[in-house]
């Protein structure tokens, strides 16, 4: 084992069992709160024929789960359900009351809700009323127990002795593991469950969960599964990608087919991505997939000319960036979050929509907190809000938007925030002082870390070096030759690469990456994966311009 592997475990804290976990050592998920009754009931309903309705959310964690859950039931010997994925631009997120009488009209008995219904007492208990059950699988804070539901599956609850914090999907995947159990008696029956990891690992890492305890075995488990799926749907979006299943990592998996799987909730209906998890033919999935390719196309095209907009407009004298526009709705928080990254700003964007209604999303970092600033504003003049310290949603009339703007900057100053951007910088988990360490052996070494995420982001490593050579692809990317004291170099990448970046002619910088590997006839380099660069040295006119 390399120095620095070990350096890194003693300093994460890790061991041999967060290197290979082992899937037998998964909670038991009969041991959860309210998990047998549930199982009880479905057993109920699959003796009696009842049809069963699935209550899901638009985003991927929450089609992942009625996927997986869908698929779980009839595998159990349920009914087919059907599923009711939300509207994001009707109905928002939950559950709402015009899905009472939809629920009725199907003449479902059983209500299961995946990713939402923890605070939908209201609506729960009308379902009752009506003569309808409600079991809640969820992942989200409980403001009140649904006292009306016939279960509460959920590790946020004040009761709950489960540890790990689960996506969505997560919390379906165990429902479906108990439902599993109870068809096999408890038997060992790893093997057909193992087949909705896939499903499990996509909602997990896209919903940004952390990547330890359980949540680590189900995506190590899960990436395997993803790179032998058995779904047309999921074969032909990563090929729409360009994304070989056989290497699919956690980070192509949130870049790559979770926001492909999200356009569809956010241009348009969630039902599409949906129905291309679901899909069993090929050709049904070729087509959905092409459709998911082409929204989310449309999405970043749409996203990348509002932050140019309204970039060029951005007064950094102010310490709220606050934008409103013709934009899609479904995008403004991606839009926000992007000018916060860019411009180290708290953001707000509105989607100006029909009768003078602003619609919006804001991002923030650090110590000011969205959630409080909105408590802060006028809630007579507030629609509708809510969210949390770093990302919230809001709707307020296009006359209130000058007095909410006035309000946000207001309280932001009076909280005489300083520093804030440190929030925002990588930190280095290793300084180099040469180049010597970066080995083969210890590329190898820090891939049985992965899959990386949040809670276990990828080793950067720091040094600074002398640029020995740098070179500007397609003219926004930059690739450096870097060399340390002793002559060793190492090729470093920036993809899309900021333009001070590219216009910098510094001969020295300080420079963070991480390790990639490139393997070209028969021969192996371990290069690097360039996330910041700062220079600290003069300026060298005669760097070489090619390598």
């Amino acid at each position: 084992m390399t120095r620095i592997f070990k350096l890194l475990l003693a300093q994460r804290g890790l061991n041999e069992n967060f290197l290979h976990p082992n899937y037998a050592e998964l909670f038991d998920p009969l041991l959860m709160r309210d998990m047998k009754v549930a199982v009880g009931r479905i057993e109920q309903a699959k003796q009696r024929g009842e049809k069963i309705v699935i209550h899901g959310d638009y985003d991927v964690d929450g089609v992942t789960a009625s996927t997986l859950l869908s698929e779980a039931l009839v595998d159990f010997g349920c009914q087919k359900p059907e599923i009711i994925l939300p509207d994001r631009f009707v109905d928002g997120y939950g559950m709402h009351t015009t899905v009472i009488p939809k629920i009725k009209k199907m003449g479902a008995k059983l209500v299961i809700t995946v990713d939402c219904g923890s605070g939908s007492e209201e609506i729960i208990a009308k379902l009752e009323a009506a003569g309808i059950d409600t079991i809640v699988t969820d992942h989200h804070e409980i403001p009140q127990l649904p006292k009306t539901a016939v279960a509460v599956i959920n590790p946020k609850r004040a009761d709950e002795t489960y540890g790990s914090d689960l996506a969505g999907v997560g919390v379906a995947f165990m429902l479906a593991r108990a439902l599993n159990m109870a068809k096999n008696q408890a038997k060992n029956c790893d093997g057909q469950e193992k087949w909705w990891l896939d499903l499990v690992a996509i909602g997990t890492i896209c919903d940004s969960m952390q990547l330890t305890g359980d949540n680590r075995v189900l995506v190590y488990w899960g990436l395997k599964v993803l790179a032998k799926t058995r779904r047309p749907g999921l074969k032909e979006l990563a090929k729409c990608a360009g994304i070989d299943l056989a290497k699919i990592d956690a980070h192509a998996v949130g870049f790559q087919i979770g926001p492909r799987l999200n356009a569809a909730g956010r241009m348009q209906t969630a039902n599409l991505a949906l129905h291309l998890l679901l899909a069993k033919d090929r050709s049904e999935a070729v087509v959905l997939a092409d459709k998911l390719d082409e929204l989310n196309k449309e999405r970043r095209k749409t996203q990348d000319a509002a932050v140019t907009e309204i970039g060029a407009g951005v007064d950094l004298a102010q310490p709220v960036i606050m934008a409103h526009g013709a934009w899609h709705e479904g995008i403004v928080g991606i839009i926000a979050g992007r000018l916060m990254e860019a411009y180290q700003k708290p953001a707000f964007v509105f989607s100006e929509l029909e009768d003078g209604i602003y619609k919006g999303s804001g991002r923030s970092f650090g110590d000011f907190s969205l959630a409080a600033a909105l408590a802060n504003f006028d809630a007579d003049k507030l629609i509708s809000g809510g969210g949390h310290a770093l990302a919230c949603g809001l709707t307020i009339k296009s006359d209130d938007f000058s007095c909410f703007e006035q309000s946000v900057e207001t309280y932001y100053l009076g909280l005489s925030l300083k520093n804030q951007q440190k929030y925002l910088l990588k930190k280095s988990d290793i300084k180099l002082q040469d180049l010597s360490e970066l080995t083969v052996e210890l590329y190898d070494e820090i891939e049985q870390l992965a899959p990386f995420g949040n809670g276990n982001p990828e080793p950067i490593f720091e040094i600074d070096a002398k640029i020995k050579a740098r070179k500007i692809l397609k003219d926004k990317h930059l690739s450096l030759m870097i060399t340390d004291k002793d002559g060793r170099t190492c090729k470093l990448i920036a993809f899309f690469a900021p333009t001070e970046w590219l216009t910098s002619d510094s001969s020295q910088a300080r420079m963070q990456f991480t390790l990639s590997k490139n393997e070209w006839n028969g021969m192996t380099n371990i290069e690097g994966i360039l996330i910041n660069l700062e220079p600290i040295g003069l300026t060298e006119n005669n760097l070489e311009e090619t390598y």
